[in-house]
């Protein structure tokens, strides 16, 4: 029995195979392949658009345009507006400050001076008009300038700029000897010892300044 049955479904198999062939076989007679190759397609002409006017977007270029967003959507914090223009009052132009001028210091025409000498401890007071060459013994002095602090000066103080030189007098019948220069700076008279004349025998220091007298005019006959 199980024999037959084995046989029973083997030719059932076989018999479902010949009509699947048998089914093949009439598609294939029924196809009947193309003669001729199909006939390329012209191009189509793009449809003309008015000037200033996008193109339509495609399908896949609908997804990729922006979306428009309202002004206050997309600043969300827009800028502070710009306060309102003050109007301001013209500066009156003042006029530039003038420099302050610096006092001058006193110029006088005279200088007296005191001397000494050392070996016969005599002293002598004498005055000495600038630009006069004035002798004293062995010495000749020159007084250049002879002045005083200005009033914004801190210290009050007079000073004279001498020259001196020495030259013996000249002897009966016989020139005088060359002179040479001793001394050449400045005098101060409150400190006597700040700038001295360095000589063997005599010592001379500044006293004071003072403006020589007015020449009295001559008189009319």
């Amino acid at each position: 029995m199980a024999r037959r049955a084995l046989l029973l479904a083997a030719a059932a198999a076989l018999s479902g195979l010949a009509v699947t062939g048998a089914a093949l076989a009439r598609q294939n007679a029924q196809y009947q392949p193309p003669t001729a190759p199909l006939a390329p397609q012209a191009p189509v002409a793009p449809t003309p658009r008015p000037a200033g006017q996008l193109p339509a977007p495609t399908g896949e270029q609908k997804a990729a345009q922006p979306v428009q967003v309202s002004p206050a959507v997309a600043n969300p914090n827009p800028p502070a507006s710009p306060p309102p223009a003050t109007t301001r009052k013209p500066v009156a132009e003042t006029a530039p400050a003038k420099p302050v001028e610096a006092a001058k210091r006193g110029r006088y025409t005279i200088a007296i001076l005191q001397a000494l000498d050392k070996v016969t401890t005599e002293t002598m007071r004498f005055e000495v008009p600038v630009g006069q060459p004035i002798r004293y013994k062995t010495l000749i002095f020159t007084v250049r300038a002879c002045e005083t602090a200005a009033s914004d000066e801190i210290a009050p103080e007079t000073s004279a700029y001498v020259v001196v030189d020495t030259q013996p007098k000249a002897q009966a019948g016989r020139a005088a000897p060359p002179g040479r220069q001793v001394y050449k700076g400045w005098m101060y008279a409150s400190t006597p010892s700040l700038n001295p004349l360095q000589h063997p025998v005599y010592d001379a220091w500044l006293i004071a300044c003072k403006q020589a007298a007015p020449v009295a005019p001559p008189a009319k006959p």
